[in-house]
């Protein structure tokens, strides 16, 4: 939202500096985005004097000048067609800075003539587009006057931010009522009176759409000339960045930034029959004043004649009825159009305007009448003509809500002693009709403050505009001299997660909850119940049921910028559904490309699915799952590699979570190149670890050697190499400290050695001895102990 000082000053009564109101804007709730003050930016520049303008002697084009300036008389060289003798124009010296161009003068010499500095046009001061000649001032102002004061551009321009539940700030008239309850000035009565009608509007209006259109209010203005604004409201709407077009559209444009009240004008000539609200029809085309066509469908509200759609209401206007400079006959539409119904259309239809921006965050419905008063009284003043009455269609829709405010409770939840006769003079400077009771104050709703729907934010405006930052620091009450544990088991799981895989060389990512319909499915969602009702987009229309999803996008967006050694890690919800239950904490990593090697006599390698185990088993070590209980089997989702890919899980209904290659289908329709290996732990499925007590147990370390011996066992192909290990793991838990596979033999050659359907694999145990070294005896015991259980538990032959 921008404006100038000046313009704000039009509607309060201040004598407050510049830096005051900055500070009061903050502290009623307000970002100040910026303020542009062109005083800065032009000080270079003054107005000279053009004593005589002769030809250049070697250039047709080109004039000698000899120009008055503050600093003396200067020759300047000028390619301007309406350079001239007499002419009074802005001068850059030697050494200034053009911001237009972007260049710095240097004296110099062209064709042959020394030029000492230039005569500016407009595009080289940012005042416009305009670079067919050089300003040339209509005002006989004194040489050496300030740029800026005599272009009318010495007057700031504050750009603030304001929040979505703020609508009646996009006007300035609702900042300078904020303001004047800060205290620094006096709001100006609102002038907006009646203007009367000299005949009955031909053309009648009426509302067949109440949904989208609840009221409207227009009236015809016949005889307007129309042409070009005066000078001082081209030069507002240029401050904010509005291009000026012509006296009628301006107009529009001034009440909707000044009042935050959108208003249309049809040139009523163009105009077939009266005019509607009506719902659009399925498959009417209509074509913008931003020279595009929309095709409409029934859910959107359109202003239309008898011919068709005028207008997609609350959004833009049509070509076929704007107005031009051939306009004799007007007709204003000030309308009120539903919040929802407007956005909805806007975002279908990819249009964003001003008109839209303020109604679908809900403009004020008592002032559509108000703004066609202040509408015509601009147009009378500036175009002339003759209003006829005011036609209305509908009714202010219904807004009035009040609550009670105690007294007390701008203390006991804002933390602010106020008295409450300080409570009731901000309400009532807010535009709140605040009736005293024996139960507190009874505060009235203004129509402009959709946004206050309760006590609470009766306290919150109070606060914030006595100040937020005079709320004192108050120290929390802490009965326990201990204090106790704020996070949840799960919140610090998940602060335990992040830490782990970012230690282990894994960039963290936040991406989006949503995800498109195709990228669900992919992911085994896309279910109905996780369609959002108002996606931001299309490309995020759905809840998603993994991680996955968004951070493979993530890493074909580093790919595509040249980053090909990925590796990435989110820890966030994913959803199967629409109920609390559904929702899921998970920790997912993937990587892609080259990582270093497993030993450092090795070279670096590709990231292959055993990474992704590996990160996965270090993550569940850390958070206390029992990694001796965690079963490894087959059978991940249908978007991982189905036979370079495993499940994680404390049996078969309670899954962990998943690793291995991600499926090159799934990367085929995500547009990534591969192959890429990921993991994805659910953290509400790892159980707690029990409590033992805050006592740390003793250290059980050995001082004598370990020992280790390797096996090789033949076994069935289909059997699965964690089974052997568990297998010699149960062996004697407490001499076994390590059981690890250094080898595995099959394929065709192994079936020819072995037999068919038969593999090998090798592995090493570790013993550790506690008590005393172990006998060959005892080891050789050991051994066909182990020999023993595998047998029994996979069938498998040590291997001669």
């Amino acid at each position: 939202m921008k404006f100038t000082l000046s313009w704000l000053k039009d509607y309060l009564d201040t004598d407050a500096s510049l830096e005051e109101i900055l500070d009061g804007l903050v502290g009623c709730g307000f970002e100040v985005e910026g303020v542009t003050d062109m005083r800065d930016v032009l000080a270079p520049f003054k107005v000279a004097y053009v004593r005589e303008a002769v030809q250049h002697p070697n250039a047709e084009r080109l004039r000698v000048c000899t120009v008055e300036t503050e600093e003396g008389i200067l020759q300047v060289v000028c390619g301007a067609p309406n350079a001239r003798t007499g002419l009074r124009g802005i001068f850059a010296p030697v050494g200034s800075h053009v911001p237009g161009t972007g260049l710095d003068l240097v004296k110099a010499e062209i064709r042959g003539v020394t030029s000492n500095g230039m005569l500016c046009s407009e595009r080289e001061l940012l005042i416009s587009e305009d670079h067919d000649g050089i300003i040339d001032l209509a005002e006989d102002f004194a040489v050496g006057t300030p740029a800026a004061v005599a272009l009318g551009l010495d007057d700031p321009v504050l750009d603030v931010a304001v929040t979505p539940n703020r609508p009646d700030a996009l006007g300035i008239y609702g900042i300078a009522r904020d303001l004047a309850a800060k205290g620094l000035g006096t709001l100006k009565p609102l002038a907006a009176a009646p203007v009367p009608g000299g005949f009955t509007s031909p053309i009648s209006v009426s509302i067949s759409f109440p949904e989208g259109c609840p009221m409207f209010v227009g009236r015809m203005i016949r005889g307007v000339k129309n042409g070009a604004s005066p000078l001082w409201l081209q030069r507002r709407l240029r401050a904010i960045g509005l291009r000026p077009i012509s006296a009628l559209v301006d107009v529009t444009n001034y009440v909707t930034h000044a009042y935050g009240r959108p208003l249309h004008v049809f040139d009523a000539d163009k105009v077939t029959g009266n005019i509607s609200a009506r719902d659009a029809r399925a498959g009417e085309t209509f074509l913008a004043l931003d020279g595009k066509t929309y095709t409409l469908e029934p859910g959107m509200t359109v202003i239309a004649d008898d011919a068709g759609p005028e207008a997609i209401g609350g959004i833009i206007g049509g070509e076929h009825s704007g107005c031009s400079d051939e306009t004799v006959n007007v007709f204003l539409e000030s309308a009120y159009f539903d919040a929802i119904r407007t956005a909805a259309t806007g975002r279908k239809l990819g249009v964003q305007t001003d008109a839209r921006y303020r109604f679908e965050r809900g403009a004020d419905p008592r002032f559509v009448q108000n703004g066609a008063e202040i509408g015509t009284a601009m147009i009378l003043d500036l175009c002339g003509g003759e209003a006829s009455e005011l036609v209305i269609a509908g009714q202010v829709p219904a807004h009035e809500r009040s609550f009670m405010l105690r007294k007390d409770r701008v203390k006991t939840l804002g933390g602010l002693e106020v008295a409450p006769e300080r409570q009731k003079a901000i309400l009532t400077a807010l535009g709140f009709d605040v009736t005293d009771t024996p139960a507190g104050f009874s505060c009235a709703v203004p129509s402009w403050r959709p946004d206050v729907h309760g006590e609470a934010d009766l306290v919150e405006e109070i606060c914030r505009i006595v100040g937020l930052d005079n709320v004192p620091s108050v120290a929390m009450e802490r009965p326990d001299a201990v204090a106790r544990p704020v996070l949840t088991p799960l919140q610090r799981r998940a602060s335990m997660a992040e830490h782990v895989l970012a230690a282990r060389g894994l960039n963290e990512a936040v991406t989006w909850s949503f995800v498109s319909k195709r990228q669900a499915e992919l992911f085994g969602g896309g279910q109905p119940a996780l369609e959002l009702a108002n996606p931001i987009s299309s490309e995020l229309s759905d809840m998603r049921p993994s991680l996955l999803p968004t951070l493979i996008a993530a890493v074909g967006r580093n790919i595509a910028r040249g980053f090909s050694d990925v590796g990435l890690f989110e820890v966030g919800q994913a959803y199967a559904g629409d109920e609390p239950e559904d929702e899921t904490l998970r920790a997912t990593g993937v990587r892609r490309g080259r990582m270093g090697p497993r030993h450092w006599s090795a070279q670096p390698r590709a990231v292959d699915l055993f990474d992704a185990k590996a990160d996965a088993l270090a993550l569940l070590d850390a958070i206390g799952a029992s990694l001796e209980s965690i079963q490894v089997v087959a059978g991940a989702p249908a978007w991982f590699h189905p036979g370079r890919s495993g499940t994680l899980q404390l049996g078969p209904k309670n899954q962990l979570g998943w690793f291995g290659e991600v499926h090159p289908r799934v990367l085929d329709a995500l547009d990534v190149k591969g192959p890429l290996v990921a993991f994805e732990l659910v953290l509400n499925a790892v159980p707690e670890k029990r409590s033992k007590g805050t006592a740390r147990p003793a250290l059980a370390q050995s001082d004598l050697m370990a020992l280790t011996r390797d096996f090789a066992f033949v076994l069935d192909s289909k059997v699965p190499a964690d089974k052997l290990v568990r297998a010699v793991k149960g062996v004697d838990k407490q001499l076994i400290t390590g059981v690890a596979v250094f080898d595995l033999f099959e394929g065709e050659a192994a079936e020819k050695a072995l037999g068919t359907g038969k593999k090998s694999i090798a592995v090493e145990v570790t013993l550790q001895p506690k008590a005393k070294t172990l006998t060959e005896e005892e080891i050789e015991a050991v051994a066909a102990k182990i020999i023993a259980a595998v047998e029994k538990a996979t069938g498998g032959q040590l291997r001669g």
